[in-house]
């Protein structure tokens, strides 16, 4: 692979945007960068072709609790909005 994404933190990414103070609708609006997409992308491939080292399984795990996360204040940003 040639064209590999830099690592980006996603962590930091939904850290700097929530304290935005964003509003229900923009949380539920919100999606990760091009270049975080990219890295998670990378990271996937690496793991599916069995290429990742620790280091990227532990930003792949760190990524994924990440998700879940967010999913899960997508689904209170909704039930908020929903109640309003």
């Amino acid at each position: 692979m040639t064209d590999i994404a830099p690592p980006t933190n996603i962590q930091e990414e939904v850290l700097s945007f929530l304290l935005t103070a964003p509003s229900s609708q923009q949380i539920i609006d919100f999606h990760a960068s091009q270049d975080a997409q990219a890295r998670l992308h990378h990271l996937l491939d690496a793991n599916r072709d069995g290429t990742l080292s620790e280091t990227e399984s532990a930003e792949l795990a760190e990524a994924s609790q990440m998700n879940h996360f967010v999913i899960l204040l997508k689904a209170k940003a909704h039930q908020k909005l929903v109640g309003e």
